[in-house]
């Protein structure tokens, strides 16, 4: 009976020693079959740590209450640089001929009806001749129509005569013009030729504003019509292109701030609009296409650079935090609440408790703060340092459960 009792007493010495060792941790203790005691320790965040002035202000820890602020909400999507296609250009050479000059680099500026580079072929000489044979047939036939018409309208000249140069005449003044259109292609002087100045060469000029982006001739080299010689884009209208995602588009606008960085570029943040959101859907992933004007557009932003965008669909005034200021631990969400010395009480170091709480919209470093349960008016809270006092007082729990 002696033994019993003393057993007993053991296991309850055992339990009130594990159970009464600390606030940091919980402790369970368990009676095997062979009536061996088991001790299951967890450390939970509950508790306070305790930090002297001097402790608190070397770590910088700043105290005040949980003030209201605007954020906004916001809808992340990735995406890259892109120019519209009216901005962008492919120069094609208009006849077969060869490559007798190349007259601009990759990344050179050019300006719309510069000359990228010139083609030559005999058929261009034979071009501007042919022209130059039906022009002034044309004046002939010109002057000869209007005779024949003013003695047809004074009933003197023949009819059949009158309609036979008509005819000629327009006639003539079609394939003229089939002329013209073709040398206006080639970007030739149709008033230089008219008079006799025969080119050698065509120029091959560029049709927008923008800077050369790939060439892609040699010179000697043939070029068959239609063949790509120069791609030409205009970066002044470079704009974000992003990709949301179907959950988020009823979300976004146009007119709506964005707010991106460029992969390429870390620590830079830049500024844009929504100007269009797509309304249709791409598959793999299934997301529609929000296009935004950049605000201001460095000299480093190239079309196909890939961006990482924010965009921000609207404010509310929130009670919020900066983000130092929260913890999650096992995927929950604290803040400290603070109680300040009090000598009165020979309270003389700082407390800070854990307080579980929800978070909500993230915005520019601040993270909107749900509280579980109402803090007493003016109570204050850390607003920085939550990873060191969560570490603080795990280290605490550690060394009080041991």
């Amino acid at each position: 009976m002696k033994k019993q009792i003393t057993y007993i007493a053991a296991i309850l010495f055992m339990a009130t020693f594990f159970t009464g060792c600390g606030s940091k941790s919980s402790t369970e203790v368990e009676t095997t079959e062979k009536g061996q005691v088991q001790v299951e320790e967890e450390l939970s965040v509950e508790g306070e740590v305790h930090l002297s002035e001097l402790k608190k202000n070397s770590i910088g820890i700043k105290v005040d209450v949980i003030p209201t602020r605007p954020l906004s909400g916001v809808v992340e999507a990735n995406g890259q640089l892109e120019v519209p296609p009216q901005h962008e250009a492919t120069v094609t050479a208009i006849l077969g001929a060869n490559v007798t000059a190349i007259k601009v680099i990759e990344g050179d500026k050019v300006k719309k009806g510069q000359t990228l580079a010139t083609l030559a072929h005999p058929n261009l000489s034979r071009l501007q001749s042919d022209y130059v044979r039906a022009y002034h047939q044309l004046q002939f036939l010109q002057k000869e129509y209007e005779r024949q018409k003013k003695l047809y309208d004074e009933n003197v000249g023949s009819g059949k005569i009158f309609q036979q140069t008509q005819a000629d005449y327009l006639s003539m003044k079609g394939e003229v013009k089939g002329f013209e259109a073709q040398l206006g292609q080639l970007s030739l002087n149709i008033a230089k030729v008219q008079n006799g100045d025969v080119y050698q060469n065509v120029p091959v000029v560029s049709p927008i504003d923008g800077y050369i982006e790939k060439v892609k001739v040699q010179i000697g080299q043939y070029v068959d019509p239609q063949k790509d010689m120069f791609m030409i884009v205009n970066n002044e209208h470079i704009h974000a292109d992003l990709m949301v995602f179907e959950k988020d588009v009823h979300k976004v606008k146009k007119g709506q701030d964005i707010s991106f960085t460029v992969e390429s570029v870390p620590g830079v943040t830049l500024k844009a609009k929504i100007y269009s959101v797509g309304k249709q859907f791409e598959q793999n992933p299934k997301a529609v296409h929000v296009h935004a004007e950049i605000e201001k557009k460095n000299d480093f932003l190239i079309p196909g650079m890939y961006i990482n965008g924010r965009i921000h669909t609207g404010e509310k005034a929130v009670l919020a935090l900066p983000e130092s200021a929260v913890i999650e631990e096992e995927g929950k969400s604290y803040i400290f609440t603070v109680t300040p010395p009090n000598e009165d009480n020979n309270e003389m170091e700082w407390g800070f408790k854990a307080v579980e709480i929800r978070t909500g919209l993230v915005d520019d470093g601040w993270v909107e703060i749900k509280l579980l349960e109402p803090l007493p008016e003016k109570t204050k809270v850390a607003w920085d340092n939550a990873y060191y006092l969560i570490a603080e007082m795990k280290k605490g729990s550690t060394e009080h459960g041991h």
